[in-house]
């Protein structure tokens, strides 16, 4: 038999009543009406949760970043990572370094050492299986250099966005829409790196291939052989000599005057295993593209042949199958970029990623105010006068972090049982894998 109506205090006012005790993040009766909870009929508190949205990134291998600018500090916190992975902060520090502030007379002149401290998930130098979280802290904040900014927007910047949905946002450095926010990246992106690198041999490089309208060629880089070192070779990380002089020249002219320009980066990926990514949502160029597209000022995406596959004809395009000498299924061109279907086919992985000109710049600007008045904005502050040159870690740290969590991914739905031989290849084996053990002793 249905229960008697019972007569209740306003929705409102037991939500709030209910919350006060123990729920996380509830407001008194004295806040503003449009900060309470609304609960509808017969929910129980319980059930109702805060969860912070758009800070976490993979479904296996998961990081979660933290921090703004002009705080206390940043960092990241990653779960699922599998235990016994050898992991100082040693090995982190080193993609940070390329990746900070003050490097060179063509990066932002903040100074900033970046120096990682893993506070949990490791021992002994291995990771433990447990969530690992790396802290760096801010030292070299400036937060009287955004006083004008806390009164007026940046043009194409996300202050105005930022105010748009959130109702406030931190003022100082441009808060979680800072570059600062990707160290968390980069700090996961490096152990991504060094689990690639160990299960199966994956190599990540990523190098600038533009610079405003300095435009390296397409046969200017082999993607074969590329190295590290030819990439770090100069301070805008363009590979070939020649080229990276026209690009510094290109961003010296600009960052003298105030302004500033974008670019692109190249990124590769060698000996990426074949059958990574999922039809039809999580194919792998969708699951990079959405990882390219989350870095701070970037504005475009394309794999392989790109847009640029618009002017052949299917005969043309196709990538044609041949069998290698070592009885591999290969393809004699790659202008898929190492993905079919969604699916990795085993060749090179290649992606390119475009960067707007930082919106930031010492150049008179008009604007609206955040009381809705036009004004002109004169930006202070310290900012690239291009973000590619150090752009490029943090697109190899996206491209790790979704090259490991497809692999995860892999590895638990097809290598569960008995591998169909005939057409499938196990990735990584006992004889490939150095044994990762802790030290007992």
């Amino acid at each position: 038999m249905a229960a008697a109506p019972v007569s209740q205090p306003p929705v409102a006012a037991r939500a709030s009543a209910r919350l006060a005790p123990r729920g996380l993040g509830a407001f008194p009766e004295s806040a503003p009406a449009s900060l309470r909870f609304s609960v509808g009929r017969g929910r129980r508190a319980s059930r109702l949760e805060v969860k912070a949205a758009g800070s976490t990134f993979g479904k296996h291998f998961q990081v979660s970043t933290y921090g703004e600018s002009h705080g206390g500090g940043v960092g990241c916190v990653i779960d699922g990572c599998p235990p016994r992975i050898p992991l100082t902060e040693a090995d982190m520090q080193i993609e940070l370094d390329r990746r900070r502030p003050g490097q060179s007379r063509i990066t932002t002149p903040r100074k900033e050492t970046d120096t990682c401290k893993i506070l949990s998930g490791t021992h002994e130098g291995m990771t433990t299986g447990t969530p690992i979280h790396v802290f760096v802290p801010n030292t070299d904040q400036r937060g009287g250099d955004y006083s004008e900014m806390a009164k007026a927007y940046r043009p194409s910047h996300a202050d105005a966005t930022y105010d748009f949905k959130y109702g406030v946002r931190a003022v100082q450095g441009g808060g979680r829409s800072s570059a600062r926010e990707t160290i968390g990246r980069v700090a996961a992106g490096a152990l991504a790196k060094k689990i690639l690198k160990l299960k199966s041999g994956v190599e990540i490089l990523a190098f600038v291939s533009k610079v405003h309208q300095v435009v390296l060629p397409e046969d200017a880089v082999d993607y074969e052989t590329v190295t590290l070192e030819q990439v770090e070779s100069n301070i805008v990380r363009c590979p070939d000599p020649e080229y990276a002089e026209k690009m510094i020249a290109a961003i010296d002219k600009v960052r003298v005057k105030g302004d500033s320009i974008g670019g692109v980066v190249t990124c590769i990926a060698r000996n990426v295993p074949r059958g990574l990514g999922s039809p039809v949502f999580d194919k792998l160029e969708a699951e990079l593209a959405k990882a390219m597209l989350s870095l701070p000022a970037s504005k475009g995406f394309e794999i392989g042949s790109g847009f640029a596959g618009t002017d052949f004809t299917g005969s043309e395009h196709n990538d044609e199958f041949y069998m290698d000498e070592a009885g591999n299924v290969r393809t004699r061109t790659n202008r898929s970029g190492g993905v079919q279907g969604g699916i990795s086919n085993g060749e090179i992985i290649y992606f390119k990623v475009a960067f707007k000109p930082t919106a930031t710049i010492g150049r008179k600007q008009n604007t609206v105010s955040r009381e809705h008045q036009d004004v002109e904005l004169l930006a202070r502050g310290r900012h690239d006068p291009c973000v590619v040159p150090r752009a490029v870690p943090m697109v190899e740290s996206m491209a790790a972090l979704v090259l490991v969590d497809q692999l995860m991914a892999h590895i638990a739905q097809c290598e569960m049982f008995p591998l169909n031989l005939a057409l499938q290849e196990p990735i990584g084996s006992a004889s490939s894998t150095p044994a990762l053990a802790p030290n007992l002793s």
